[in-house]
C-alpha cells in the first residue's frame, strides 16, 4: 500500500514539470516580440542599407526564429515526453510530435544550436573589420566545440540503438 501510495505520487510529480512549459510560452512570445521590433527597425532602413548590412539584418532575424524554433521544439516534445500526451484532435499536428523522442531531442537540440552559433559566426565573418580577432578566434573554437559534441552525441545515439538491435537478435 505505501508502494502504490509513493509509486502515484512519483507518477503524478511529472505535472510538476506543466509550469516550466508554460514559461517556455512566455519566452517564445518575448523572442516574438524581439523579432517583430527588429523587423520594424529594419524595413524603414531597407533602401538606405548595403548589402552586408541587409544580409546581418536577415541572419538576425534566422537566428531569433531559429532559437523561437527551438523553444517551441523542446514545448512539444518536453511536455509530450514528461507530462502528458498533447491531443489536440487536429490533423495539423506536425509529423514529428508524438514519435520525438529523448534523445531526437537532444539531437535536435544540439542541431539548433549548431545552426544559431554558424549564423552568429557568419555575422562575425560579415563584419570581419570591426570585430577583434581574438573574438572571432574565440567563436570559430565554441562552433567548432559545438559541432565536435553534436557529432559525439549523435555517434553515441547511433552506438546505443545498434548495440540494442545486437540484443534483440
Amino acid at each position: 500500500m505505501i508502494e502504490k501510495s509513493v509509486e502515484r505520487l512519483i507518477f503524478a510529480s511529472r505535472w510538476l514539470m506543466a509550469p516550466f512549459y508554460i514559461g517556455l510560452i512566455a519566452v517564445l512570445a518575448v523572442l516574438m516580440i524581439k523579432f517583430a521590433q527588429e523587423l520594424l527597425h529594419f524595413i524603414p532602413y531597407v533602401f538606405d542599407l548595403k548589402e552586408t548590412d541587409v544580409i546581418l539584418m536577415t541572419l538576425s532575424l534566422l537566428d531569433l526564429t531559429l532559437g523561437a524554433s527551438l523553444v517551441l521544439m523542446m514545448i512539444f516534445a518536453g511536455y509530450e515526453n514528461f507530462v502528458s500526451r498533447i491531443d489536440t484532435g487536429d490533423d495539423d499536428r506536425p509529423s514529428w510530435m508524438g514519435s520525438l523522442d529523448f534523445g531526437g531531442l537532444k539531437l535536435k537540440l544540439i542541431s539548433s544550436i549548431v545552426a544559431i552559433s554558424g549564423i552568429d559566426l557568419l555575422k562575425s565573418f560579415m563584419n570581419i573589420g570591426q570585430i577583434a580577432k581574438e573574438d572571432i578566434m574565440w567563436k570559430v573554437i565554441t562552433h567548432m566545440a559545438f559541432v565536435i559534441s553534436g557529432v559525439l552525441l549523435a555517434l553515441m545515439d547511433y552506438v546505443t540503438e545498434r548495440a540494442k538491435k545486437i540484443e534483440k537478435v
